[in-house]
């Protein structure tokens, strides 16, 4: 090795040194920077939480004040619960309820509807039909959910249960609302322009000419629109799913679309149905509901524009035409 191809290595083994030692010199001075600039954030979002939650006591606070006068040790956390994911679905989904008044004020009926990705819209719905309606929906959910820490605590405050055919019979009988989902998790993961999956599940039928409840269809519009799941490797999700009963397929979303509860006319209770029968009845009518208020193929971004007064008004009109 010359002289000169020495030195040519030293000087870079001397500027290697110094860019590390730069670098890292570097960091150091811009991480009191960078934090200085994070903690006026972190307080701002302090803030930001602590404006929702007395916003929340503002908008329920007499609800929740009156429910410390009853026996039920849960009823107070349920409503302040409620409080927060009714502030939350007004907040982020502009949400709201259309046909409310065909849940009724007392009595027992069988709520059923559509599955979407994420089943928001039932936190929603339970929310303002607590506080406007004062009653309190009973909700079926798939098993897998109540193995996961901490679903117990929620099922028990907010009346959830696995559901077997004779336990939802026997709410009803009780006098409850009872919502169920036929589709479940399968259409949750695997239906992605509101189509029903209810394959030959016929629980729901027999439950509702057991109890001789009415059963109410409901529809949430833009559902899929603000969760969805990746269509991709469709195949192997199910295969999956038929193995495990669990849901594999990623979810993503989070979308600030605008939803709509749509709650259609009461399905009398008929004894001449068979239970094939009604549910082929309940599938119509619901299917009716999404071919009436619902866009398909569903778009994100109108699904967001739906947020304001004039476009929605506007699509409504076209929609009907």
């Amino acid at each position: 090795m010359t002289f000169q191809s020495y030195l040519q290595t030293i000087q870079g083994y001397v500027v290697e040194y110094i860019d590390i030692d730069y670098s890292l010199w570097l960091t150091w001075c811009l991480a009191p920077l960078l934090i200085s600039f994070l903690l006026p954030m972190v307080i701002a979002l302090l803030l930001y939480l602590t404006a929702f939650i007395l916003y929340i006591y503002k908008l329920h606070w007499r609800s929740i004040r009156m429910t410390l006068q009853t026996g039920d040790k849960w009823e107070t956390a349920r409503r302040a619960a409620a409080a927060v994911w009714d502030a939350h679905g007004w907040i982020w989904h502009g949400y709201e309820i259309q046909g409310l008044e065909n849940i009724p004020d007392n009595g027992p009926a069988l709520i059923i509807y559509y599955h979407g990705a994420i089943p928001i819209d039932i936190y929603y719905f339970l929310a303002k039909t607590l506080f406007y309606k004062n009653r309190l929906v009973h909700t079926v959910a798939d098993y897998f959910l109540f193995r996961i820490p901490g679903f117990s605590i929620i099922a028990d405050c907010m009346k959830v249960i696995p559901g077997t055919i004779q336990t939802c019979s026997n709410l009803l009988k009780e006098g409850n609302v009872l919502a169920i989902s036929p589709g479940g998790v399968y259409e949750a993961q695997f239906s992605h322009h509101y189509n029903l999956m209810w394959k030959r599940r016929l629980g729901f039928a027999k439950v509702a000419l057991e109890a001789q409840v009415p059963i109410i269809p409901m529809f949430t519009e833009n559902l899929r629109e603000a969760f969805r799941t990746l269509s991709i490797g469709r195949r192997i999700f199910l295969r999956l799913y038929a193995i495990f009963k669990f849901p594999f397929a990623p979810i993503y979303g989070g979308f600030p679309v605008k939803m709509v509860s749509h709650v259609g006319k009461p399905i009398a209770y008929d004894p001449s149905l068979t239970p094939e029968d009604l549910q082929a009845k309940v599938a119509a009518s619901l299917n009716e509901l999404i071919k009436r208020h619902q866009r398909i193929p569903g778009s994100i971004l109108y699904g967001i524009m739906d947020r304001i007064p004039y476009f929605r008004a506007r699509n409504s009109i076209q929609h009907e035409e």
